[in-house]
């Protein structure tokens, strides 16, 4: 198994929460997406529900069927979000496929709009932006969405440090625009006010990781660990960008310590196979 393969598999393991941990299972598309797309591949909103719905068995697609009638005549604003949140859950807990709930979360905000509905739909999407393996239009087109929601969040709160980070992470990972330093600069602004911000932290130490910034993300990283010792994302990432920097026995510690803290024994299991292969 490759490293980021691994990262990816022991922490969707570890939080027990695979609906969030983005799998690719489309396939990449010709279709536009928005003018301020960057990318030249992108991927539409409609390719991705079309691919997600011939997976599906006849007597799901018979449920979905009345779901979709249901929105088609819904006549008023409550009808359609209870239409849009019984989208997300089906795609959620009968068809288990990430993006069509990321979808319909998003569209069931953007009719709410509120700022706790528009911060938890973005929320969703910009938890996928971070893996490594995901295609770089499918991230484009999660960073578009989250931004979108982002900034209207920001419009009804211009405070909330949680929106101000993942818009900048919408930035970092998802291509939106040819200078990243646009991202950065927007999470650096709370954390450089709070360096307490684990989740802030957190952002820039991927970031970092991402552009082959090792050491400033193992600083991020250690930050973190000072401040929550028992955070297993941080530890993760730390033992990962130690394996890149050649330093096999620091990487080797940290898988030690998460060991302790896990309960899961699939992901003990896992820590145990890496470092093993760490010692050959």
């Amino acid at each position: 198994m490759k490293k980021p393969q691994f990262i990816v598999a022991l922490i969707a393991v570890i939080s027990c929460l695979a609906i969030y941990i983005f799998v690719p299972r489309t396939k990449k598309t010709e279709a536009n997406l928005p003018a301020n797309n960057t990318g030249s591949t992108a991927v539409s909103t409609q390719s991705l529900l079309d691919g997600a719905k011939t997976a599906l068995t006849a007597n799901q697609k018979i449920s979905l069927l009345s779901i979709e009638n249901q929105l088609v005549n819904s006549k008023t604003k409550v009808d359609s979000l209870r239409s849009y949140t019984h989208l997300a859950q089906f795609w959620a807990d009968s068809a288990h496929r990430v993006e069509p709930y990321l979808y319909y979360t998003y569209s069931a905000a953007l009719l709410e709009n509120s700022e706790k509905s528009l911060t938890f739909a973005a929320q969703q999407l910009v938890d996928n932006l971070t893996t490594p393996d995901a295609p770089p239009a499918m991230l484009n087109w999660i960073a578009l969405n989250a931004k979108a929601l982002l900034e209207k969040a920001l419009v009804i709160n211009p405070n909330n440090d949680s929106a101000k980070i993942n818009l900048g992470a919408c930035y970092l990972f998802g291509s939106i625009s040819d200078n990243p330093m646009q991202g950065i600069l927007k999470v650096k602004e709370v954390v450089d006010k709070n360096p307490q911000n684990i989740y802030g932290q957190l952002i820039l130490g991927l970031g970092g990781k991402k552009s082959g910034q090792y050491p400033k993300a193992i600083e991020r990283f250690t930050t973190i660990l000072k401040l929550d010792p028992n955070n297993i994302e941080a530890m993760v990432n730390l033992a990962e960008c130690y394996e890149l920097t050649d330093q096999k026995t620091l990487a080797i510690d940290w898988y030690i310590k998460m060991k302790t803290l896990v309960k899961n024994p699939a992901a003990k299991d896992a820590i145990d196979k890496r470092i093993k292969e760490l010692k050959k």
